[in-house]
């Protein structure tokens, strides 16, 4: 699917791939020292070591804590399958960033679809869906929003920064998404089928 709406920008929709390019020239024309900086430390919530870094105290943490090695393995998962497909899509669709002075280095992928997008999606997402576990309802639904409010701040950062176009974002979103939903249903399923393995406890005499 990722791909399948790369390759149509690059193609049939075009003309809405040059059209956001002024989303990007907005933002860049009101650029100002203090959201410079603040969009800085918001991208890097997206960067490969900060996700992975995250990733592995958390997943480390929910081993240690539930002894669930499936639990643990939902963020993962969900950042090694988005993973795969940003790099699949990036090599085809090869979209070039958007024409305006970028705040952050280039990376050698391409602009489409938003890697770090994509990487904090999945794995905030992810971690969201497993906070729902959480027993204290203050403490579950403070976890929830911090962890939902993290890639859009990342979203944000990257188009402010001039790394990506709006549908590059998109595509980010709907990569993580995807995965971590996909993480967190492999969980359940597995999870209701060694309980269902498991033998019931009944009252009846031997």
């Amino acid at each position: 699917m990722v791909v399948g709406i790369g390759i149509a920008l690059r193609g049939p929709l075009d003309g809405l791939s040059h059209a956001e390019e002024s989303v990007n020239k907005d933002l860049a024309a009101d650029r100002t020292n203090t959201w410079n900086s603040i969009t800085l430390v918001w991208s890097h919530i997206g960067n490969t070591e900060t996700v992975i870094g995250v990733c592995v105290i958390v997943a480390a943490v929910l081993l240690w804590r539930t002894r669930d090695w499936r639990l643990a393995a939902v963020p993962v998962l969900a950042i090694a399958m988005q993973g795969l497909i940003f790099l699949i899509a990036a090599k085809v669709v090869d979209r070039n960033r958007p024409p305006v002075v970028k705040l952050d280095p280039s990376p050698p992928t391409a602009s489409f679809p938003s890697g770090h997008v994509g990487a904090s999606t999945g794995l905030y997402v992810a971690l969201a869906l497993i906070a729902l576990g959480i027993g204290r309802a203050w403490l579950r639904w403070v976890t929830v929003v911090v962890c939902l409010t993290m890639p859009l701040l990342v979203a944000f950062a990257r188009l402010y920064r001039g790394m990506h176009h709006v549908t590059d974002i998109g595509a980010g979103i709907l990569n993580g998404l995807v995965c971590a939903l996909l993480a967190y249903a492999w969980y359940r399923h597995r999870t209701r089928s060694r309980e269902a393995r498991s033998p019931s406890v009944t009252s009846e005499a031997a």
